[in-house]
């Protein structure tokens, strides 16, 4: 079984390292073979230059396929892996076209596994730790409420109260998209970010006020998380988490972006985004920071009968960014569990097998500087 791995950008490194330094067969590809070789020539010296057809020629059955480029490019290597009878692994979400890859994967006897990095990836971990801690107790018409928060920030804050490790641009475009969620039982559209930014006071060790906001579609993760549907849902958000200021900080941009239309818009954003990254880019060896912070809450006749929190707060260091070590660990976690035949066939998110949640989160407790499960009933006791 030999592990290709396509893609060696800023979030890939410290997994792919971790493989290569466990003695896992990898083949490591890239556009640019420098770039790899850059990253991890001192590990291996099997780095080829990436297409299509030359990943798909060297893939053999029984093989593992991580993919690292831009999500779009996903289902076709993984229809690609289908084919071959390899397996895929990914840390994006699962796209309409990868689900639909589903009943051939499992035909094929082969695993495509996607959302196994930080968000998604361990707050879905986290999510199904605590629905199963909670199920224990739990009783049809429990009032639930269920937040997920996840966030890169820096870890010494700038007066923009941000800074950027990738493309300005993916940012910017982030800011114009709608997001759909659950609040006091009703469901809340949202065509702008800033039109839902709200505080989140963090049970961290010395306590923090963020700024949240919801984040794409969270209502299909109510069934992926497994939520019985006797409970009563009243808020269930996956969303964003910023430093405090930041609303202040970005209302510019956001007037801004709000009047931006059409391919003059669109050149307006890409020069934004090139102003900002001169302007709040990481420097050279600057750590950065990533909080999440995942909560289930139940009530049953008015009275709280569950509140935990999962709590992470993870700073780069010589290992690499806090975002790249999140993201990329699980990724190599996926890769072995996947080598070792831990994931069924067929196309799956992050496992939610308690033995895996559990020991991925031993994991990921290996790379934050703080990480804790809260309990705040016993705390408030």
């Amino acid at each position: 079984m030999t592990i290709h791995w396509a893609g060696t950008g800023l979030s890939s490194i410290p997994g792919l390292r971790r493989l290569i330094a466990a003695g896992q067969p990898v083949v490591v590809w890239n556009r640019t073979v420098d770039k790899a070789r850059a990253a991890v020539g001192d590990l291996t010296g099997d780095i080829r230059a990436y297409t299509p057809d030359a990943l798909a020629q060297a893939v053999q059955p029984g093989d593992i396929v991580v993919s690292m480029l831009p999500a779009d490019q996903h289902p076709p290597i993984a229809a690609m892996c289908v084919d071959k009878g390899a397996h895929f692994v990914s840390s994006s979400y699962v796209s309409p076209a990868m689900a639909e890859l589903d009943d051939a994967a499992r035909a094929a006897g082969v695993a495509l596994v996607n959302e196994v990095g930080l968000d998604p990836g361990i707050d879905h971990l986290m999510a199904h730790e605590l629905v199963a801690d909670y199920r224990q107790i739990a009783q049809p018409g429990d009032v639930v409420r269920f937040t997920s928060y996840c966030g890169g920030v820096p870890k010494h804050p700038n007066p923009f109260r941000y800074k950027f490790s990738w493309s300005p641009l993916g940012v910017l475009r982030a800011l114009k998209s709608p997001s759909k969620s659950l609040k006091d039982g009703q469901v809340l559209d949202v065509s702008r970010p800033w039109d839902a930014i709200t505080p989140y006071d963090a049970p961290l060790p010395v306590p923090e006020r963020f700024e949240v906001y919801p984040n794409r579609d969270s209502l299909p993760f109510v069934q992926q998380y497994g939520f019985d549907p006797a409970w009563d849902v009243s808020d269930f958000v996956r969303g964003t988490i910023r430093l405090k200021g930041w609303q202040d900080a970005w209302t510019p941009v956001f007037t801004e972006i709000e009047s931006l239309t059409g391919a003059a818009g669109e050149a307006r954003l890409r020069e934004m985004a090139d102003q900002f990254w001169r302007d709040n880019s990481y420097a050279e060896g600057e750590p950065d920071r990533v909080v999440l912070f995942v909560a289930l809450r139940a009530e049953r006749d008015g009275a709280a009968v569950f509140d935990k929190e999962w709590v992470l707060d993870a700073h780069g260091n010589a290992n690499g960014s806090a975002m790249a070590q999140l993201v990329s660990t699980p990724v190599a976690l996926a890769v072995q569990a996947v080598a070792a035949g831990r994931i069924a066939p067929g196309v799956h998110a992050a496992p939610h097998d308690p033995v895996q949640v559990a020991d991925w989160l031993v994991e990921t407790g290996q790379i934050a500087q703080h990480m804790a499960k809260v309990d705040h009933l016993a705390h408030s006791g």
